[in-house]
């Protein structure tokens, strides 16, 4: 089984809907990497994965946009054509492990902290008898 772990920031908001009566958030995740070229320029490369959270429809209300986590999880990709004819691969990710990695204002004076708020799905792979 691959896993993958993933810093970064929610694009949007999580969204809530139904799956064969199960409930899921989705949310996309952004990582902006910078780095500078032979010739000295800066650049930046933005990768985004989308995310699901299943059965934790109550955290919908903490995945706002701009909102730091720590996200672990199965990967999958999977590509198609656009319209203009390039092909395409979108990242997805089957979120384990969830945590908040926000900042807060406490009476004016900024604190980092982690929030605690820590989720971890139950792995179906885990029951396996081999």
């Amino acid at each position: 089984m691959i896993k993958l772990q993933l810093i970064g920031h929610l694009g949007h908001d999580a969204v809530q809907r139904m799956v064969n009566g199960t409930a899921v958030l989705g949310f996309r995740m952004a990582h902006t990497e910078r780095f500078r070229t032979k010739e000295g320029m800066l650049q930046e490369r933005t990768t985004w994965v989308d995310c699901s959270l299943w059965n934790k429809e109550k955290l919908g209300p903490y995945l706002r946009t701009g909102t730091r986590v720590y996200v672990e999880g199965t990967p999958s990709a999977d590509t198609y054509v656009n319209a203009q004819g390039e092909n395409i691969c979108i990242m997805r990710l089957r979120v384990s492990h969830l945590q908040l990695l926000t900042s807060r204002r406490d009476g004016g004076k900024r604190e980092n902290e982690v929030e605690e708020i820590v989720v971890e799905q139950e792995d179906p792979a885990d029951d396996l008898p081999f």
